[in-house]
């Protein structure tokens, strides 16, 4: 083991002498209370550490052990439901043993141990496997919990086990030696590895209108949602994690206000999972990671967050992973680049940012799994960025720009006015709609990317129109005109504005979404053929099915939203019968 001593102190970041043979990454214990920290850089036989705890009372002179492993964390059976810090540190367990506030030099595993799963094993003695391959299931609460060969190792089977074991006990024995327990450690920096990419072309459907009809990301996309303070930011991630249809979903608390860390922690296992009708924390890891907590385990939190992920990928299912948020964690690695005296970049944040950003965004992705047999699991990254003053013009929201596919900007004014989501349509984008239009065609909702084009000119247009009424009044636009600002205001009160905390409306199923869509449309055709032939836009505003249309998002029979398209023509034939 290579020791060395403390030679000099900056916060978080300790130099240490005597360190050579040290490499890149290498855990290390730092002081006589063994706190945890990495090594980010090396010198002759000096090395920087970043410490993943507190620093205070560290003495130049303490020695400082190299562990000689990179930062890792352990995969297996019992991650779901838990609760950890930035380095898989379980914050229940940390609570037991030291009370309200975490004690420094605490290192507690990832996983219990102790508890025995049943294991059933699904090859047999005399197969042949390889890295990737699934040797048997686990149960997790409700889910198949895959235990797999780890990536690199084969052989032929020489015994597989059946009953309860510890996830150290091996549960299958290879004929070169290699015995395969049901645990797995992986390294948090180094993504895992699968067989091939896959196009992202398969909508993940998340129950949000703004999103799924106008702004969809894919099963294996990425996405970002920028906003300033109050903006809505944290619910929609919230709102995203518990109703996006993947088998799992990593929340990543990053820099976050604990109280609302808080809020998630208490709100998650009483929720229910709209598919399975169970508590949703049964398929969610937390981790939290809160704005008082150290800058170096901020900066580590999600690249553990994303190995998790990239775990149950592996299995064959869809994860979904929410990071809230990468301005704080870029603002983890500003401080500790500043306190490395390295040449500062764009408003004081390192050169390699944008390198570190698209590290962690290009992780993501739909794959072939590694195994024989052909599974496929996803990966979904949303990450909301904080701008400071909500300026989309700063490097962390610049640099994320150009990597993710999905761009959902908060709008302060819409939030102002309580329309939530306050994605402003005007400067969301996604990139992701040709690779979506023939999974929708293929689900059904063949003209979604034509309904998709005629609401979008309509906002657009919405937008001149206002400009001209701001400067003549609304009572010199022609009746034409004025019939788009109704129908626009329609859109965005009655289609685009969802409550998260309504019984129906927080969760909108897709079919719903394209009926209310079709409806609101069919309105504006019928209403521009109505006034071609006569009828006053001031009579069909006084409609009662106007009213209707307007109570759409609070209905779950889908029928009666289907009824409004025949109850808007037989109210638009009267009137014009009364010409």
């Amino acid at each position: 083991m290579i020791v060395g001593g403390i030679s000099r102190i900056s916060g978080p970041v300790v130099l240490s002498e005597g360190m050579r043979g040290s490499r890149m990454y290498d855990v290390v214990k730092v002081g006589e209370q063994e706190l945890n920290g990495e090594i980010i850089r090396l010198d002759g036989d000096q090395a920087v550490i970043q410490v993943y705890e507190d620093t205070t009372g560290l003495k130049v002179g303490e020695k400082v052990s190299n562990t000689g492993l990179p930062l890792s964390v352990e995969l297996g059976p019992g991650l779901l439901s838990s609760i950890y810090d930035g380095i898989q540190r379980p914050l229940p367990l940390l609570a037991e043993k030291s009370g309200s506030f975490i004690s420094r030099g605490v290192t507690l595993p990832g996983l219990s141990h102790d508890q025995k799963w049943e294991f059933t094993p699904q090859v047999k003695k005399g197969d042949q496997v390889t890295g990737g391959d699934v040797i048997g299931t686990v149960t997790e609460f409700h889910l198949e919990h895959r235990i797999m060969v780890p990536p690199f190792v084969s052989g032929m089977v020489s015994e597989i086990q059946s009953g309860g074991f510890t996830i150290d006990e091996p549960v299958c024995m290879l004929d070169n030696g290699h015995n395969i327990p049901m645990i797995q450690t992986w390294p948090v920096r180094k993504g895992r590895p699968y067989l091939r990419k896959m196009d992202p072309d398969t909508l993940l459907i998340t129950g949000q209108r703004v999103f799924d009809s106008l702004f969809p990301v894919t099963k294996g996309g990425t996405a970002m949602i920028p906003g300033g303070f109050g903006t809505g930011k944290t619910v929609a991630e919230q709102t995203l994690a518990k109703w996006s249809d993947t088998q799992i979903v990593v929340y990543i608390g990053c820099g976050e206000r604990g109280n609302e860390m808080t809020d998630v922690l208490t709100e998650f296992p009483e929720l229910l999972d709209p598919r399975t009708k169970l508590p949703l924390i049964q398929r969610t890891i937390l981790i939290a990671n809160t704005s008082n907590m150290p800058v170096a385990a901020r900066e580590a939190s999600i690249y553990t967050g994303i190995t998790l992920a990239e775990y149950y990928r592996d299995m064959g299912y869809d994860v979904a992973l929410m990071a809230d948020s990468t301005s704080r964690w870029g603002e983890a690695l500003r401080e500790v680049s500043g306190r490395l005296e390295e040449m500062p970049g764009e408003e004081g944040y390192p050169a390699y940012l944008a390198t570190r950003l698209a590290a962690f965004y290009e992780r993501a992705g739909r794959v072939v799994c590694l195994g024989s047999d052909e599974r496929m699991g996803s990966v979904t990254v949303v990450g909301a960025v904080s701008p400071p003053g909500g300026d989309f013009s700063e490097p962390i929201t610049q640099n994320t720009l150009r990597i993710t596919g999905t761009f959902w900007a908060l709008d302060t004014s819409l939030a102002y006015r309580r329309h939530f989501p306050s994605v402003n349509w005007i400067k969301s984008y996604s990139l992701y709609l040709d690779q979506v239009n023939e999974w929708f065609t293929t689900s059904g909702f063949s003209d979604w990317k034509d309904l998709r084009a005629q609401v979008m000119y309509l906002l657009q247009k919405e937008v001149e129109l206002q400009e001209i009424v701001q400067l003549v009044g609304p009572d010199a636009l022609p009746e034409s005109e004025k019939a788009i600002l109704e129908v626009t205001r329609m859109i965005r009160e009655d289609f685009l504005q969802q409550s998260a905390y309504h019984d129906v409306d927080s969760f909108c199923p897709l079919e719903k979404q394209y009926r209310m869509l079709q409806v609101i449309l069919s309105f504006y055709d019928r209403v521009n053929v109505a006034m071609g032939k006569g009828v006053p836009l001031s009579k069909i505003l006084k409609l009662s099915v106007k009213a209707d249309i307007g109570r759409m998002k609070e209905l779950a029979d889908i029928d009666q939203i289907k009824d409004l398209i025949p109850r808007i023509d037989g109210a638009l034939t009267a009137l014009e019968a009364e010409r």
